[in-house]
């Protein structure tokens, strides 16, 4: 039986708490569940009406009392069908709300298991499923917006607040107090581990709706925690861990470059039996893993060891946690950043340090980081206990060892003891210890400090709401949880944003006698959020500036890629790495010209990433941005990664390994992923050359063959038509396949999507083009000497080129349809491609061929080519 099976009957009313109660009891019950007691009382505690604050630790099933919330809020749309008399008004919807889209869309997916496809709907910005549905998943933001808009009248009956803490997060904290302050009409049920002191958030809930709220936070985790400082090498605590089956270790770590060494440094450590091995070896059979970190990654898999961090492909780090899930890694190192919502089942987490770099300086961990990250171990259903140990510094430990070898040679000699050699900190080296651990481990978090920020946006969504949108905006900005010198700070930068909305005649004053009763004294003149999307806030701003490029124009479809770009959000990483490159050959320049070091390194300072168009770009959204001022909390951000993978003719793999991007090419995949669904979502059919449909065919498969999961769930997730399931039936197999999907690693064949394949094997001509055109003999040697094609026969071949001519083009116009051909033969897995040189002269009498193997680029995830000539025709 079903959760909605166990809804209040007939003869019992819809918000009955002793039929909701007995109704969610007994489906747990059915499935084997005896709820813990912080989950009972909070479920008695919302069936009758209150808010719930529940603070209670990791691993103590939160996520089951806010079903328990939803089943409470759906009883009623079953009570009263739609179109009922008096429906409207009596049907509850339920919101589920989290910082980050995965975790929203993870939710999404379970719930729509447990109450059906039909009643749960999905808003993220990206997606948008069943929007009318008694469920909804949202981020953060989106749910603020609504309250924004709405306030009181809004369609928002009750709320759960996941990851609460981030409230006191400088950037998004207004996102979740917004719903607080907006929306007095709604049930909230808060949850985080790390919440710290609630009192006074409990008194202004109470305040604000005229609801009780219970704030339940049972320390007694279900699975209890031990704690231990030890002061042994990394490898043979985890050695101990491992003989005494402590497994599976997290082994936490603070930066993504000591998880990855510290997982390689473990090789020699034996973490898995044979038998284990070879079920790993037996699961990644199937998998297929890329060049550069992805065989580094399978090499340490398939000894038992993962690892996990944000700057890794989605489809690695699902495949940790599923062979983590299935007992098949012992040891997963990784960083603080555990991920929100992260499925890692863990015994023991072991902490290589207590401080951190928080991008601004090095400090010591808070309480509720410190518990955030321990409270991941203890495995529900599987461990009676989880273990937190923390390593003593490594300098510590290696003191430790020289005293322990000291003594055990002279005994108590005082004298010579002291005369032990010790090791000492490393520079910049934050002072911590065992009374530092003993602090955290008893330590209350920390009690959450809310911010807030006032925007263009937040006055805009305000005006749109019925009444007065002033004193909306003052009581807003004068009841949120600053202080009052920064409240009245937030005042005076409203009253800026509002002048320049009047100005710009985006907002028109109403004079006195046309006010209605409500007084409002202020309308749009706009339809805002017709232009204002939540996902790409800047696209029409990028419409707008598609109008200033010449489509003949042989740039027409880079400069195209240029205003996509500058609209997405920077990946820094990429950035930092396309800076560094482009510093490191200007320096060799210059030493070559003969600069002087004071010039050289006053020169670098000017040398940034590329950024095409930059100042066309500027200059153009100044222009427009005076038009929409909503648009003032953004700015475009020339950049060029799209367009440089293009020009330099690139696939994914080699342009990670062109800036050394392995351990960040997680976020230049979810950059790509970004681009393409900007360019599907936002250029119009008429803007849409030939090659600019080409480069999105291109660039889709290039995303899809790299990781097909940050597309195949997203693109499934699109097409579901919810309403074909009808209201009666609760099969969710639908969604059930669009979850699981990503986790395959499936992508159809290269070849199968014959113009992208076309566009890649174009690419791999023209990238030898560009490498001709520098002399570049042992890049154009490192690509093609397999072939017969070492850097001294491509040195040889230019020669002959470079005494009949000056130059080599290898511009826009060079790469042209016009000059490369494809002999396909039908059926046939080997094609013919030549790239006809674009000489000064415009002769054309020079072209590399080659042969394109489609078998061998199936496989690959990318066009293999064996070059075969660059020759006079």
């Amino acid at each position: 039986m079903t959760l909605l099976d166990h809804l209040p009957g007939a003869d019992n009313a819809p918000d009955d708490p002793d039929a909701l109660y007995e109704g969610f009891v007994d489906w747990n019950q059915s499935r084997g569940v005896q709820l813990y007691p912080a989950q009972d009382e909070a479920s008695l505690e919302l069936f009758t009406g209150s808010h719930v604050i529940l603070a209670t630790p990791t691993g103590s099933g939160k996520s089951l009392v806010a079903v328990a919330l939803h089943f409470a809020a759906l009883a009623t749309w079953h009570a009263h069908p739609a179109g009922e008399p008096g429906s409207g008004s009596t049907r509850r919807r339920s919101y589920y709300t989290a910082p980050i889209k995965a975790l929203v869309s993870e939710k999404f997916f379970a719930l729509a298991e447990i109450f059906g496809a039909h009643n749960v709907g999905l808003i993220t910005g990206d997606s948008s499923i069943n929007p009318e549905a008694p469920i909804i998943c949202c981020t953060a933001e989106i749910l603020a917006n609504v309250a924004l808009r709405e306030g009181a009248q809004a369609a928002i009956h009750s709320v759960v607040m996941d990851e609460f803490h981030y409230i006191a997060d400088p950037q998004r904290g207004w996102a979740w107090q917004v719903p607080l302050l907006e929306l007095p009409q709604a049930q909230f049920l808060l949850m985080s581990a790390t919440l710290g002191d609630t009192t006074a958030l409990s008194a202004e809930l109470e305040r604000r709706t005229g609801r009780g709220t219970a704030t339940i936070t049972h320390t007694d985790r279900p699975i209890p925690l031990h704690y231990y400082y030890v002061q042994t090498p990394v490898h043979e605590s985890l050695e101990e861990l491992l003989s005494t089956h402590q497994a599976p270790v997290y082994l936490v770590h603070f930066s993504q470059a000591e998880a990855i060494e510290r997982a390689q440094s473990l090789m020699s450590v034996t973490v898995a039996s044979r038998a284990e091995r070879d079920q790993i070896a037996k699961h990644l059979a199937r998998f297929r893993f890329s060049p550069g970190f992805g065989a580094t990654l399978s090499r340490l898999i398939r000894h038992g060891i993962g690892v996990h961090h944000a700057g890794m492909l989605p489809k690695y780090r699902r495949l940790v946690e599923q062979l983590a899930q299935e007992g098949l890694l012992k040891v997963i190192c990784g960083t603080d950043t555990l991920g929100v919502g992260i499925n890692v089942p863990i015994r023991t987490v072991l902490l290589t340090a207590l401080s951190k770099y928080d991008g601004v300086k090095t400090r010591l961990l808070h309480a509720r980081e410190f518990h955030q990250l321990a409270g991941r171990a203890g495995r529900a259903g599987f461990d009676t206990a989880g273990t937190v140990i923390v390593q003593a510094p490594e300098h510590v430990v290696e003191n430790v060892r020289a005293m322990a070898k000291a003594q055990k040679k002279f005994g108590d000699d005082q004298r010579k003891l002291r005369q032990v050699v010790r090791r000492k900190p490393p520079e910049g080296f934050v002072s911590w210890g065992e009374p530092t651990f003993e602090r955290l481990v008893h330590a209350e978090p920390e009690t959450l400090t809310p911010t807030f920020t006032v925007s263009h946006s937040m006055l805009l969504n305000l005006m749109e709401r019925p009444g007065d949108p002033v004193q909306a905006a003052r009581r807003l900005l004068t009841e949120n949880r600053e202080s009052p010198s920064r409240q009245a700070s937030m005042m005076r930068t409203a009253l800026g944003i509002l002048r320049e909305l009047l100005a710009a005649g985006v907002v028109v004053r109403i004079p006195e006698s046309e006010r209605g009763p409500d007084g409002r004294g202020l309308r749009l003149t706009v339809d805002v959020q017709a232009d204002f999307a939540l996902n790409q806030p800047l696209s029409p701003f990028a419409l707008a500036a598609l109008e200033l490029l010449d489509p003949e124009s042989p740039d027409y479809a880079l400069d195209l890629l240029s205003v996509i770009e500058s609209t997405l959000e920077n990946p820094r990483q990429v950035l930092a790495a396309q800076r560094n490159y482009a510093r490191s050959e200007a320096v060799a320049q210059m030493k070559a010209e003969g600069m002087e070091y004071e010039q050289r390194m006053t020169a670098l300072e000017a040398i940034d990433y590329p950024q095409p168009l930059g100042e066309l770009l500027h200059q153009a959204f100044e222009t427009y941005r005076a038009g929409a001022p909503w648009l003032g909390d953004f700015q475009v951000q020339p950049k060029s990664v799209l367009r440089d993978l293009l020009e330099r003719a690139m696939n994914f793999g080699e342009f990670v390994r062109f800036y050394s991007l392995a351990r960040s090419e997680g976020i230049l995949l979810r950059y790509l992923a970004d681009a393409l669904r900007a360019l599907r979502q936002t250029v119009p059919p008429s803007a849409r050359t030939p090659e600019v449909e080409d480069t999105i065919e291109w660039l889709g498969e290039i995303v899809r063959q790299t990781d097909s999961s940050l597309l195949d769930e997203w693109e499934a997730m699109m097409g579901l038509d919810i309403s074909s399931l009808g209201s009666g039936q609760l099969d969710s197999a639908a969604l059930s396949e669009a979850a699981h999907h990503a986790t395959q690693n499936t992508p159809q064949p290269l070849t199968g999507n014959e113009r992208a394949f076309r566009v890649m094997v174009r690419n791999e001509m023209f990238r030898r083009v560009t490498l001709a055109s520098r002399d570049d003999f042992r890049a154009l040697g490192e690509l093609d000497a397999d072939a017969g094609w070492p850097a001294s026969r491509w040195e040889d071949a230019l020669g002959e080129y470079w005494d009949e001519h000056d130059e080599l083009d290898a511009g826009p116009q060079a790469r042209g349809p016009a000059l490369f051909d494809l002999t396909v033969q039908p059926g046939g897995r080997r094609w013919k491609a030549r790239q006809i040189i674009a000489d000064p002269a415009g002769h054309h009498d020079w072209s590399m061929s080659a042969e394109v193997d489609l078998d061998a680029s199936d496989e690959a995830g990318y066009a293999v080519l064996r070059f075969l000539d660059m020759s006079r025709n």
